[in-house]
């Protein structure tokens, strides 16, 4: 006997935007294992029944191990039931999607991935902005700011980050951003190159700072926050 997982986007946190087909399988699951940032009232979808297992990553804190949390999919598939595995943003963006996947194809689990707002997009859309402009911005970009020991990813293409004509969106940024925006003045980006420091995206929380890459290194040099948040920077991040 095989259960289903449905790997549900939730967004960046405000249940409005849920898609239809997220709450859906939200209501019909039978196992919900929810990242922190999908916590909250997004899970008020979730039928009474429900077990509801919080398996989130939030870096400086405890948190359960990837292996663990891959098994834990397979062994609840395993008996039979509608699965939902809940992950923020999108969950195909820096969500470690396909190590679950892989998990569940070596178990001949079936899958389903249910696409969401990424809390790229719905950072630009509270600021006001776009995330592209003709003949300004022609090229998005969405790069980690870590890798898995937590540090500086070292292969970065430092020359596409300082292109002037994209959009660059940094997630999971803050602790690693001042010595990323180091190499990329080295790379040829201005100081006073337009920055965003978006935190609790969606949130009643929220913060928006529009400042430049200089400013913001200087800032998060001294003082990164507990708050989850992205950096946008480019030509439009300057847009009131």
């Amino acid at each position: 006997m095989s259960g289903f997982v449905s790997f549900v986007s939730s967004g960046p946190g405000d249940p409005e935007l849920l898609t239809v087909k997220a709450v859906n399988r939200l209501k019909n699951a039978e196992a919900i294992l929810f990242d922190d940032l999908s916590a909250g009232p997004i899970l008020e979808h979730a039928g009474p029944d429900a077990d509801l297992v919080g398996v989130g990553k939030r870096a400086g804190r405890p948190s359960p191990k990837q292996d663990h949390v891959s098994r834990l999919l397979v062994d609840y598939a395993k008996t039979g039931a509608r699965v939902v595995r809940l992950k923020s943003g999108d969950s195909g963006i820096f969500g470690r999607l396909e190590e679950e996947i892989t998990e569940l194809r070596a178990h001949g689990i079936d899958y389903e991935i249910i696409p969401g707002v990424t809390s790229a997009c719905a950072a630009a859309a509270a600021a006001g902005i776009p995330l592209t402009r003709r003949l300004v911005a022609r090229r998005v970009q969405f790069v980690t700011g870590h890798d898995v020991a937590g540090a500086l990813p070292g292969d970065l293409n430092l020359q596409a980050l300082a292109d002037p004509g994209a959009t660059t969106v940094l997630f999971m940024p803050k602790r690693t951003f001042p010595e990323l925006a180091e190499k990329l003045f080295a790379t040829g980006l201005r100081r006073d190159c337009p920055a965003l420091l978006a935190e609790n995206v969606s949130h009643p929380e929220q913060t928006l700072q529009r400042t430049t890459m200089q400013d913001l290194a200087t800032q998060l040099k001294e003082d990164v926050g507990m708050a989850p948040g992205l950096i946008l920077f480019g030509e439009l991040a300057e847009q009131d």
